[in-house]
């Protein structure tokens, strides 16, 4: 029998775990011959989902961050990480990593990426801090290492069975299904003031108020946060239509600022005098 899996199969920055039982409800009311086009695909939780609860409707999966990849080396990372278990074994679970076994990880890590491909997002869970991700050998250099090794192996069967599976621009999968009458959009952007270090993009505030266009007039599930006050913004300009650009035809002066080695920002004066 298929299995429905309720969280990603391998860690992702923002996966909709927490929402998988309210989804389900919603998605109950929608056609079961649909087409779902999840525009912001991630981890492919909401498409699996959507297509284990909806079989006959037709999934499009935009994989734009190349999950599947680490999915297919799944049995890799298990045995990797089953080689840092032997590692850490002397080490104290969720404690600090000394000096010497912090080398022989790493030591294992180059001998791995020698011979192939190491899914550092997974890693990341088992060395890191919850929800503390690094993306290659060099990050994690800089990283306090923690034994919080997982002690099961991954598994990923079926997972994205059904599925069609796209690799482009969120913006031309959304014009590609844009006038199918019987679609439905899923819309997952990275939040607003939130960290998308783990994410293949790099957004300004203006890609994020973009993707706000996709929805008019179609039917959508749509997910924010009350940290990226998204919806409060667009309440806002609805209730003064009338402003325009304020800082139109304004001087715009830039200067990056650094907290430390990982964080950074730019600070910005915006001027007009004349």
């Amino acid at each position: 029998m298929r299995k429905e899996y309720l969280s990603a199969p391998l860690p992702f920055v923002g996966q909709k775990r927490m929402f998988a039982r309210e989804y389900k409800r919603i998605l109950s009311t929608l056609d079961d011959n649909a087409v779902f086009v999840d525009l912001f695909g991630g981890s492919g939780l909401l498409s699996h989902i959507t297509k284990y609860n909806k079989p006959n409707a037709t999934v499009v999966y935009n994989d734009y961050d190349n999950y599947r990849r680490r999915l297919e080396n799944i049995e890799r990372t298990n045995k990797l990480l089953e080689d840092l278990r032997e590692i850490v074994k002397c080490c104290p679970r969720h404690k600090l990593i000394d000096k010497s076994t912090r080398e022989r990880i790493f030591q294992r890590l180059e001998r791995e990426e020698q011979s192939g491909f190491v899914d550092y997002i997974t890693i990341s869970s088992s060395l890191l801090f919850s929800m503390k991700y690094v993306l290659s050998l060099d990050e994690l250099r800089k990283e306090g290492m923690y034994n919080n090794i997982r002690k099961n192996d991954y598994s990923c069967n079926g997972y994205l069975d059904g599925l069609v599976i796209e690799s482009c621009d969120y913006k031309e999968l959304f014009n590609r299904y844009k006038d199918n009458p019987n679609v439905v959009f899923l819309v997952d952007p990275p939040y607003l003031c939130t960290e998308v270090g783990a994410y293949n993009m790099s957004w300004r505030l203006g890609d994020y108020l973009d993707v706000l266009t996709v929805l008019q007039g179609k039917r959508f599930v749509y997910f924010t946060s009350n940290k990226s006050s998204i919806v409060e913004l667009c309440e806002w300009l609805g209730n003064n239509q009338n402003l325009g650009n304020p800082f139109a035809n304004a001087n715009k002066v830039e200067f990056n600022a650094h907290m430390n080695y990982s964080s950074h920002y730019t600070d910005i004066m915006l001027y007009r005098i004349a």
